[in-house]
């Protein structure tokens, strides 16, 4: 997984509800975490990009942006769906499919279609 922190995603600024930390805990408990300093997607923060799995990823699976990942229950959601395999291997909980988005061209994201 990739989340981005640096840019305003992970800043008290923008999300001064949110513990980012904790979000990082959670995540890592699901598998490894690559933490970026802007993902140019900063009108969906906080953003969270799911790799698939070498199998997966052999199989054509791509990787999955999330967007707007804010409570503890979306949080848990993106561990859950890694730990079960994540794209390509397991689908993700309806919780997460509103909050994916097509990877963002020219600074701006749009939704995935």
């Amino acid at each position: 997984m990739t989340v981005c922190r640096g840019c305003c995603c992970g800043t008290r600024r923008k999300h001064p509800d949110v513990d980012h930390d904790r979000q990082l805990d959670v995540l890592r408990t699901a598998g490894p975490v690559q933490v970026s300093e802007c993902l140019n997607a900063c009108d969906r923060s906080n953003v969270v990009v799911v790799q698939p799995a070498p199998l997966a990823r052999l199989l054509g699976a791509r990787p999955v942006w999330l967007g707007g990942v804010l409570d503890d229950a979306a949080v848990s959601a993106v561990a859950r769906w890694v730990t079960a395999g994540g794209p390509g291997l397991a689908a993700p909980s309806g919780q997460l499919t509103g909050l994916r988005f097509a990877a963002p061209r020219w600074g701006r994201s749009t939704p995935e279609s």
